[in-house]
């Protein structure tokens, strides 16, 4: 264990996406770290595994679809209600998209943004209502590197990401007067169950091309799980309105 265990003690975190992959990576470690946690997801069976395998008590799991930006704000007012505010949200909830502009169709456009930028919105604007967030709280989206360099097939993946990006510019300047810190991680290749559908056709020597231009090959949910711990903290307490790249080197070319 890299941090202290009760680097995260009396923060409640709000974490989407948790169902899987980096979510359910994230939640298991700041749980870890002290944080009792709200866990969100489409699946509920999967999502009851990882409420399993979080540390401590007080930890909730509620089957929520983010698709549905409309009532996320009432969603946010159920779970903070009886003066249990968040001092912190995880947006990891997505989904992926690869496919050629010429193939693409509006409904694949508005899946796309719906799950990534309509659904941070409308959480930003949750948690903007009186006694959902404390003040010196976070709030932190997940982004892509994609959002950074061009790669064929990813032109509507890479627009929402890039808007998560600059949204997170308007957002930490908005929230700044009550020290809400804003921010998003840009990762690179992180293997999970969305990384392996992705690949699923490709051939073995394409694949190790693409991580070869990870300088420090694919990475694991943990490396960004520890990243929105870290951002999390007291330790993160003057970083706002930034966008952290955790991609192994990817973009250093």
């Amino acid at each position: 264990m890299i941090f202290n265990r009760e680097l995260l003690q009396n923060h409640r975190i709000l974490v989407t996406g948790a169902s899987s992959g980096i979510g359910r990576a994230t939640a298991i470690l700041l749980a870890s770290h002290g944080a009792v946690l709200v866990i969100t997801g489409r699946d509920q069976i999967r999502l009851n595994e990882t409420l399993s395998l979080l540390e401590g008590d007080g930890h909730v799991a509620e089957q929520f679809d983010l698709t549905g930006e409309d009532n996320i704000s009432d969603f946010m007012k159920t779970i903070t209600a009886d003066d249990r505010p968040l001092s912190g949200i995880f947006h990891a909830a997505g989904i992926e998209l690869v496919r050629p502009l010429k193939l693409s169709k509006a409904k694949q456009f508005d899946e796309v943004f719906s799950s990534s930028v309509k659904s941070a919105l409308a959480l930003s604007r949750g948690a903007a209502m009186r006694g959902v967030m404390q003040d010196n709280s976070a709030l932190i989206f997940m982004s892509s590197v994609a959002a950074q360099s061009g790669q064929a097939g990813m032109s509507i993946y890479s627009a929402a990401k890039a808007a998560i990006d600059g949204m997170v510019k308007s957002l930490s300047v908005e929230f700044a007067p009550r020290r809400i810190r804003v921010n998003s991680i840009a990762a690179g290749a992180v293997v999970t169950e969305m990384h392996q559908r992705l690949i699923r056709a490709t051939p073995d020597a394409s694949i190790q091309t693409y991580e070869d231009k990870h300088l420090l090959g694919f990475g694991q949910p943990i490396d960004i799980a520890q990243v929105a711990a870290f951002l999390f903290s007291d330790a993160g307490r003057w970083i706002t309105g930034s966008t952290w790249s955790v991609d192994g080197g990817y973009l250093a070319r």
